[in-house]
């Protein structure tokens, strides 16, 4: 993060709410870029947040692959739809005895011109399942695909990315509706600009 301030790269994390430490988290982003990750990382520190990735990211990136397969996140092969739902319950069930928290991108991949995806419920469900005394913890980010707009050369400058955590919501029975409920929550801090 601190890199991109010379691009002119500015970060607001706005988390007005008191989210407890001593229950996991199911924490619930929109997806832009690679960008998201660092911030939820700092800022959500205490929480000790670990990703849902995927696996071709488990190797060749100094110290991000190895934190990915040593650091408590777990790698999901999306063409193996057996090994992904197991990875994630793994996930659910680690953050669920450590009081830890779980990141996971529904829309599957990231949106590269800001508007939201349709989200994949599935895995998100997964995770609810297993870690049935956490709380899901929807944040909306904006303007983070702007620092990609061009690829990965020459990075966007100037941007202001935005992080707005939105109100902590218990699980219910009805996991479609929590879905649903998630995804309205992230969708309504989403704000396209040009």
């Amino acid at each position: 993060m601190r890199c991109t301030h010379t691009l002119g790269t500015t970060y607001t994390f706005d988390n007005r709410h008191d989210i407890p430490t001593d229950r996991p988290l199911i924490i619930v982003p929109n997806h832009q870029s690679m960008h998201d990750i660092p911030p939820i990382i700092w800022y959500m520190r205490k929480h000790h947040p670990k990703f849902v990735s995927k696996i071709e990211l488990g190797k060749g990136i100094p110290s991000v692959s190895y934190n990915l397969r040593h650091g408590g996140s777990v790698l999901i092969d999306r063409k193996d739809s057996k090994q992904a739902l197991a990875q994630i319950a793994k996930l659910g069930r680690y953050i669920e005895q450590h009081n830890r928290s779980a990141v996971i991108f529904p829309e599957g991949t990231r949106s590269r011109t800001g508007h939201p995806k349709k989200f994949q419920p599935t895995g998100l469900k997964m995770l609810m399942k297993n870690a049935p005394s956490a709380l899901v913890v929807p944040i909306s980010i904006n303007n983070s695909w702007k620092m990609l707009k061009y690829g990965k050369f020459p990075y966007g400058i100037g941007n202001h990315l935005t992080f707005e955590v939105h109100r902590a919501i218990e699980i219910s029975k009805n996991l479609d509706e929590m879905v649903a409920q998630t995804e309205a929550l992230v969708n309504s801090g989403i704000k396209i600009e040009a």
